[in-house]
């Protein structure tokens, strides 16, 4: 059976949701998502622990991230949902003048996107700001009053329920499993596990499985799936939610706290096929010590076991989303590679999408170093190890 769709979203994780909503709501019809998962959430976007930033080190960025958190000062109106965003703040510690060096560079670039908020602190100032780590060899540290949480889960929430409304059709459980192009490269038809459809433009919105679905369509895409591990406290006594996230610079150690319990992160890059969702019981006891040695009142607390997840980033080469048309197939557009900034610039990232496909090419901002074909053209994004 051959159905028909304006545009297919190939993936109804929090990227793709904002995509389809974004397009109803500007009045395209037959919108249709495909997730292979059994429901919402089932994905990266559940595993997320939301955190949202604009303390960057590119341009490119912060500037997604100010247009991203404009959108979600919105949600409430134009969604109907709440986001459950809090102005916590970011505090970045620096360990070496080199680190501090980093930091001045990049908070330049931050000031001139009009980030004026972010700041350097000294450690004292630092220690007002979190009073609860330890900040031994701390020599000081960044700080963005404005960064700060999110739920990730009631914006997905949000964007399929909306979309619904505006006639956007969601379909659970159907994975792609191959691809119709014409002689100019174009998408025609989408095959799935029980029919096919017939399309005008697809959209990658897959995450970490977006290089499988690309070499589907016989595509190339520079994304790998790295997993992340988070440990969690049982319930405080004394840290509460308004904890700002704090990331020690020097090991990329980082905790914040939700719903009264530590999230505690210590990335330990390893590439994965999408699938180990599995916790390192190792990997746990190295992230606990860290973490009651850093925040000394965590000493008398305890971590609930069954709560630890694993989850996971869709990594770009240059860590900046790749948005745009395929090179070769100017109907397949990619949402792709976020490299764990997909949750906090999902709002953009929609509009720019819809912008793509009706425009035909994305006006709101230069979307020049985000494009594709930077990494044939190895005209990558820098990438800074602290920002």
């Amino acid at each position: 059976m051959t159905r028909r769709a304006s545009t297919l979203v190939i993936g109804g994780g929090i990227i793709g949701a904002s995509v389809a909503w974004h397009l109803a709501k500007r009045g395209l019809r037959d919108v249709v998502i495909l997730d292979a998962a059994s429901g919402p959430g089932a994905g990266s976007t559940g595993r997320a622990t939301g955190g949202f930033r604009a303390q960057f080190s590119t341009s490119v960025n912060v500037r997604l991230s100010l247009l991203a958190r404009a959108k979600l000062a919105r949600f409430a109106d134009e969604v109907g949902a709440d986001p459950r965003a809090r102005s916590v703040g970011y505090l970045f510690l620096a360990h070496d003048v080199a680190a501090m060096a980093a930091f001045r560079a990049a908070r330049a670039v931050q000031h001139a996107e009009g980030l004026l908020e972010a700041r350097e602190l000294t450690v004292d100032e630092a220690a007002g700001v979190n009073p609860h780590v330890s900040l031994d060899g701390v020599v000081g540290a960044a700080w963005c009053p404005t960064d700060g949480t999110l739920r990730p889960l009631e914006i997905l929430r949000g964007y399929l329920t909306d979309a619904i409304r505006l006639g956007v059709r969601v379909t659970w459980g159907e994975r792609v499993r191959a691809f119709d192009r014409g002689a100019d490269g174009r998408i025609i038809s989408v095959h799935t596990d029980h029919e096919t459809w017939a399309v005008d433009h697809v959209v990658n919105a897959t995450g970490p499985w977006a290089a499988r679905v690309a070499a589907l369509a016989g595509f190339t895409l520079p994304v790998h799936a790295a997993r992340r591990q988070i440990a969690v406290t049982a319930p405080l006594r004394t840290l509460t939610d308004d904890f700002p996230m704090t990331i020690w610079t020097r090991d990329a150690f980082h905790l914040r706290v939700r719903d009264g319990r530590a999230l505690l992160n210590w990335p330990i890059d390893s590439d994965s096929d999408g699938d180990e969702l599995s916790v390192d019981p190792s990997w746990v006891d190295s992230v606990w010590a860290k973490a009651r040695a850093r925040v000394p009142e965590l000493a008398s607390s305890r971590l609930d076991e069954g709560a630890h997840w694993a989850g996971f980033y869709e990594m770009s080469p240059d860590k900046t989303v790749i948005l745009g048309a395929t090179p070769g197939s100017p109907n397949l557009v990619l949402a792709n590679g976020s490299s764990g900034h997909g949750v906090m610039h999902s709002p953009i990232l929609g509009e720019l999408v819809a912008e793509q496909i009706l425009d035909g090419r994305i006006r709101t901002i230069d979307a020049r170093p985000l494009r594709p074909e930077r990494f044939a053209e190895r005209d990558l994004n820098p990438v800074s190890d602290l920002l």
